[in-house]
């Protein structure tokens, strides 16, 4: 067993690796909303077996279900079964997106993947998603940033929505997943944006992340509300994992949004991040992701640069700004942004209507974003944003 010490009770596929573990955790609780399946993990947690931390096998492991899920899909299509293939190509799409995952930047295979799995995922989620459809948000520059639009499923003629931003590691694939379905479930539209330093705007068009997030999120609502049948005092913005600096920033200083959901809470990211440099240059797995991956989306050439450039995503003096209601969610083990994060958060927030919720094994999930129990959290915040933009 591991000797890095790790809390909570969760299922860990891979004891003495704790990031390896929290990966293959998480895609089995996307098995509720057709990212993966059950079976199909196994055969990869099978075929990784003996080979744990070595990043080289983890790619061509996970490549090759993808590929093998792809054939399936591309045969079905043959055979006339469109949505059997549907959902054979969103699953082959976040399988390669995982392939990835520990693929050093610099390495070609890195954007090569991702090409390849955005075409797929679209082909299938555009037939089991009516009116989901790829769309461009204007930026700086003559610059876009790329996003999916998903329609709620309840028509509605002038309906709420909610903008939905990524973390450290995520892409808009997987916010589509996480929470943009089940959004659209209860008859909220979702704007899933790959925003600076995330998914596509990082991997194939080289915009870095940058403190001041509201500029991004200031271009997703004149975008959003500008379209047809939106409802702009309806507009709610809302992050996952390092989005909970990025959403928290955004709410505190564009306040024509009409929420904001904190999907795991940050205060001050440059503090968690010299906690994880340490664990991470002592050769420990307790992180969410490798250390390149902070100057990479930083848009910094080492890890010292992007330390300073870090030291301005703090909520300090910046969370009194905030108005709109809020609600921060946190889990009671997380292992890589303590908890006591999201206390902090709430203790600072300017705003009246403002929930801090701690999930804890009890509550069924209680790790990073709730990891480990996604249909939960999920649930809970499509819930949230029901009861605020249409009532209980």
């Amino acid at each position: 067993m591991s000797t890095e010490k790790v809390i909570g009770s969760w299922f860990r596929y891979f004891p003495d690796h704790y990031l390896w573990s929290q990966t293959m955790c998480s895609q089995m609780n996307l098995s509720r909303f057709g990212g993966t399946n059950i079976q199909e993990l196994d055969q990869i947690g099978k075929r990784l077996a003996g080979h744990v931390g070595n990043v080289e096998h983890w790619h061509d492991t996970w490549r090759w279900m993808a590929d093998k899920t792809l054939a399936f899909a591309e045969a079905e299509d043959a055979n006339g079964h469109a949505l059997t293939a549907a959902e054979a190509y969103v699953r082959s799409a976040m399988y390669r997106f995982n392939c990835e995952r520990f693929v050093h930047p610099d390495d070609p295979r890195k954007a090569e993947s991702y090409v390849k799995l955005t075409g797929d995922y679209l082909k299938g989620m555009s037939r089991l998603v009516p009116g989901m459809e790829r769309v461009e948000v204007p930026y700086l520059g003559g610059a876009s940033l790329p996003a999916y639009w998903i329609p709620p499923k309840v028509g509605v003629a002038k309906g709420p929505v909610v903008v939905f931003f990524d973390g450290l590691d995520a892409s808009k694939e997987v916010t589509v997943l996480w929470g943009g379905l089940t959004l659209s479930a209860r008859g909220i539209g979702v704007l899933c944006v790959d925003g600076p330093g995330q998914g596509e705007a990082l991997r194939l068009r080289k915009i870095p992340s940058r403190p001041d997030y509201e500029v991004a999120g200031t271009a997703a609502y004149d975008f959003i509300a500008a379209r047809p049948g939106i409802d702009p005092s309806r507009i709610g913005i809302q992050a996952m994992s390092m989005g909970g600096y990025y959403a928290p920033r955004i709410a505190a200083f564009e306040h024509r949004y009409a929420g904001c959901f904190a999907w795991g809470a940050h205060f001050d990211y440059h503090e968690i991040w010299v906690k994880r440099r340490k664990v991470l240059e002592a050769g420990g797995t307790v992180s969410s992701s490798a250390i390149w991956q902070l100057p990479w989306v930083l848009g910094t050439p080492d890890m010292d640069s992007a330390m300073k450039k870090c030291e301005a995503y703090t909520l300090a003096g910046v969370a009194e700004r905030i108005r709109m209601p809020i609600m921060i969610t946190h889990g009671q083990d997380d292992n890589i942004v303590t908890v006591e994060m999201a206390h902090r958060l709430y203790a600072a927030c300017g705003s009246k209507a403002k929930t801090l919720k701690v999930f804890t094994v009890e509550d069924g999930g209680s790790q990073h974003c709730v990891f480990d129990n996604l249909p939960l959290i999920s649930n809970f915040m499509a819930d949230w944003w029901m009861d605020l933009f249409v009532g209980k």
